[in-house]
Order: structure tokens, then sequence, then C-alpha cells
């Protein structure tokens, strides 16, 4: 059977060089940059056989872990079948464990396989050259492999299990979303790094802390040994790595050989976006229809694209004022939080052609409540994870990062709890669906500013503790910074809890008053 699977995984690999010419040249093309990629990076590496042990530990390590996660993130990010997917054998009734190790075994023969490998052999000269036995170096690359090829098994299992019915662009874009707020933060703070011919000490601290993780830990084994470290723990990680990733991987081929697909399941969910991402709940339909209407609506999309340009006026008259420049770097990113906080807090008002839905069919408050903010969230956290760190950056000190965290967090989650609030205890008319977003309708009242002015200045007061210890670490206190960090967290998730429930018991009894404000307006 081996055997048999063996030359149908290579049958597959050359079958991809078949088909229609469009296909041919893509495959082509992506072979040949892959094939450049890979000597680009043995040819980088084997140029370090004169640097510190440190850069080599530290290239190696983070670069071992970024691959490794890669291979992790790359089924689940992409729709691409799998053709050694364990149910395509499941009517030839093999036994489950002999199949497992089977499918892991021949899943070692793909392309990014091999190109790992060579890259993961030219590490191991490298360290070879430094005086590390040539069996450390290939007890590391053999476990490198190994953990690479089983991540991409399980996660590629899991992807098949639990969201092949979900697989859209949506959901893809999410996953990408979710790699941009942990790559992009991180490439600035590598950027920022100063090295003056050797490895910042925080850079060494992260190489330490990812050496104990199952994404680093093989790749790391050379390292510690060069280093005259204790090897053991990170050994046992690593080997400890492959074995629950072995587990894993032996588990899902059970799953998927007595479960099956629902057939048609793709074609029923084709076409319905976010509904087909969101779970099946009124709190998740809410959230999908909210998604929709913010990414689809003019007005949703007027509203959230002025805020960034509103946050980097606030830097011009500081800078005509003659404030330093690395003190106005810092303050547009909180001006950011603030209006993405306060953004849904007439959110009732915008979708009032559709709430008479929620209170007709009996949706829980805190349903309805928590469905409409995460649109903001999907698009205020990812852009304060890129926004905070780059800020920090220009300011120069990244002792400030904290204090900065802090602050945005306490402004955008206050703003949003009091926001879950004043939507239902106060809307004002807005413009219609289809009208011109910067048309308003008249009103009689002072009702509407009042409801936005309630929402700022409440959460200004609510975050002047937190801002007040920002302005002391900026002025150097390290306690200020670390006070600043988890007191507007608390701060922030609370007043957002807070909020919620508040907002959800009004929701529930006022539904009749929000019809007759839906319908008036």
């Amino acid at each position: 059977m081996a055997a048999h699977v063996l030359r149908l995984r290579l049958a597959l690999l050359l079958g991809a060089l078949r088909g229609d010419a469009g296909h041919v040249v893509r495959v082509v093309l992506g072979l040949i940059a892959l094939v450049i990629a890979t000597v680009a990076a043995c040819w980088a590496l084997l140029t370090m056989r004169d640097a510190s042990t440190d850069a080599v530990r530290t290239v190696t390590v983070l670069g071992g872990s970024a691959v490794a996660l890669g291979f992790a993130l790359a089924p689940l990010i992409g729709a691409i079948d799998d053709p050694l997917d364990p149910r395509r054998f499941a009517l030839f009734g093999l036994s489950r464990g002999r199949l497992a190790a089977v499918l892991a075994l021949v899943g070692l023969i793909s392309v990014p396989i091999l190109a790992l490998l060579a890259v993961a052999v030219c590490s191991a000269i490298v360290w070879a050259d430094r005086g590390v036995p040539v069996a450390v170096g290939v007890v590391s690359v053999v476990l490198g492999v190994l953990t690479c090829s089983l991540l991409a098994r399980v996660c590629g299992a899991l992807a098949s299990l639990f969201l092949r019915e979900r697989r859209s662009r949506e959901l893809s874009g999410l996953f990408i979303l979710v790699v941009l707020v942990v790559v992009v933060p991180v490439g600035v703070f590598l950027a920022s790094l100063e090295w003056d011919g050797a490895v910042p000490p925080q850079l060494l601290r992260a190489v330490d802390a990812l050496a104990l993780t199952p994404f680093g830990a093989a790749w790391a084994l050379p390292g510690a040994v060069a280093a005259g470290r204790s090897a053991g723990l990170v050994s046992l990680v690593a080997v400890a790595t492959i074995a629950v990733l072995g587990l894993l991987w032996v588990w899902a081929v059970r799953r998927l050989l007595t479960t099956t697909e629902r057939p048609g399941t793709g074609r029923e969910r084709a076409g319905l976006g976010w509904f087909g991402v969101a779970p099946g709940t009124p709190g998740g339909a809410i959230a999908a229809r909210s998604l929709v209407y913010w990414f689809g609506d003019r007005r949703y999309v007027v509203n959230a694209l002025v805020i960034p340009v509103a946050a980097a006026i606030t830097t011009v008259p500081l800078l005509i004022a003659g404030v330093p420049p690395e003190i106005v770097a810092l303050v547009p990113v909180p001006f950011a939080a603030l209006f993405l906080g306060w953004l849904p807090h007439d959110d009732v008002a915008y979708d009032s052609t559709a709430i008479w839905m929620h209170i007709s069919s009996g949706v829980r408050g805190v349903s309805d409540r928590v469905g409409r903010l995460v649109p903001v969230l999907l698009v205020g956290v990812p852009l304060l994870a890129v926004a905070v760190p780059v800020a920090t950056s220009l300011h120069g000190r990244w002792a400030i990062l904290p204090a900065l965290t802090g602050v945005c967090a306490v402004l955008f989650l206050s703003g949003l709890g009091l926001s879950s609030i004043s939507s239902v205890v106060a809307p004002y008319a807005v413009s219609r669906p289809g009208e011109s977003p910067f048309q308003q309708p008249q009103r009689t009242g002072a009702g509407g500013a009042i409801a936005q002015g309630v929402v700022m200045v409440g959460v200004l007061v609510l975050s002047a503790p937190v801002v007040w210890c920002g302005w002391l670490a900026l002025g150097g206190d390290a306690e200020a910074a670390t006070t600043a960090l988890w007191g507007g967290l608390a701060i922030g998730l609370g007043v957002l809890l807070v909020g919620i429930v508040i907002g959800s018991v009004v929701f529930e009894r006022r539904g009749g008053r929000l019809m007759e404000f839906a319908e008036s307006t």
C-alpha cells in the first residue's frame, strides 16, 4: 500500500504540469519563483559562516519559526483540496493507523518540503562549521522537517473537518488579517532595533522564548549546543511537538474516515458571503448582516474613512505650535481609537430599515448588541494593532508601547461599551440607505448632538486615569507604563461588558419605542 500511495503521490506531482497552457504557465512560474527563493535563502545562510553564534542562532530560530507557522497557516488560508485527504481512501478498508502513518510519510514528498529540506541542510552545514556535531544538525533537520510536514497535515485535516463548509474569500480574508496583525507589528519592531554590530538583547530574549515553542524548538537545537547551553529542554519540546502532532494526525484520520461531507454543501453555501462564515446563531446572523452593511453601504464606508483623516489632521496644529515630532507621532492613534469606539453610537438609526426584524423575531438584546459590535471590532482591532507599534517606532522609545496600548484600549473599548447603550437609549435620525452620507435630515431637537457629546465625554472621563498614567510614562516612568496597560485593558473591558449588559436590557424593554423610531425616520 505504501508503494502504491507513493506512486500516486509522484503521479500527482507530475500531473500538475499538465492541463491548459495558462495553468501550466502559472505552475512553471510558481516553481521558478520557489527555486529562486530557495537558492537565495541557501546562499544567505552559507554566507553566515563568519557571523557570530548569536546572529546565526537568531536567523535560524526566527526563520524556522516563521516557516513552521507558514506551514500551519497555509491550509487554513488557502482553499486548496488535499490530494492525500484520508477520505479519498475510505473505500479501501485500510487500517486507520497504518493509513495515517503512510500518508504522513508520503506527505514528505512535496515541493515545499523539498525546498525546506535544502534550506535546513544549509543551516546544518553552517552549524557544523561552528563546531556543532553533525549528528545534532541532522537531528535538527529531521525534527524541523517533520514538524512542518505534520503541521501542514494536521491543519489541513482540521480545515477539512471544520472549515470546508465555510470556505470563502471572507474566511480567507479573516485569516490573512490575523496574519497581518501579527506580522506587521513584529516587522516594525525588528526594523526599529539598533544592531550596532551585534544582536540586540531584545531580539535574543525573543529567540530564547521561541526556542521553547513548538515552532522554534527543532531549529534552536544546534544553537543551544553551540552556545554551551543545556539542549535537553529544547530537545524535549521538539520531540514532544512531533509526538503531539502525530497523535492529532491519527485522531484526525480516524475522524475523517468516520464522517462524511454533506452532498452539495459547497454549492448550497456558495455566494452567502459573511452569512456562510458567521455562526448559525441570532448573534452570528446580525454580525453577518452588519458586516455586509459596513463594507457595502457608503454611509458606513465614509464614516470609517473619515477616522484616519481626522486623526491625521490633529497633528497639524501641534506641529505648528512647536510640539516635538516624536510626541506628535503618538497623538493620531489615540484619536483614532476614540473615534472608532464612538462610531457605533447610533448604529440602530443607520440600521433602522432592518431593526424591526430583530424585534419581531424576539432576538435577545445581547445577540443584537454583540452582533452589531463585530464589524467595528473587525476593523478597529487590526487597525490599532498595526498603528500602535508604527507610532511607537516613529516616537523612537519602545518603553512607551505598553502605555500607548493601554490608552488606545480604554478609549476604544469604553467607546464601544457606551455606544452599546447610546444606540438604543438615544437614537437620532440619519441619512437613509441610498442617500448621500453627507446629507443629514432635519431634526426638531438637539437629541442627536447631546447623544454624541455624552458618549464622547463619557469615554474621556472613564479614560482619564489611564491617560494620566500614559502621560507619566511619556516622562519616563516605567511603572506608570505598566499601570496604563493593565488599567486600560481592565477599565475598557469592564465598561464594554457593562455597556453590553445595560444595552441588552434596554433593547428588550424599549422594543416598541425602537419600532416607532424606525418607522418615523
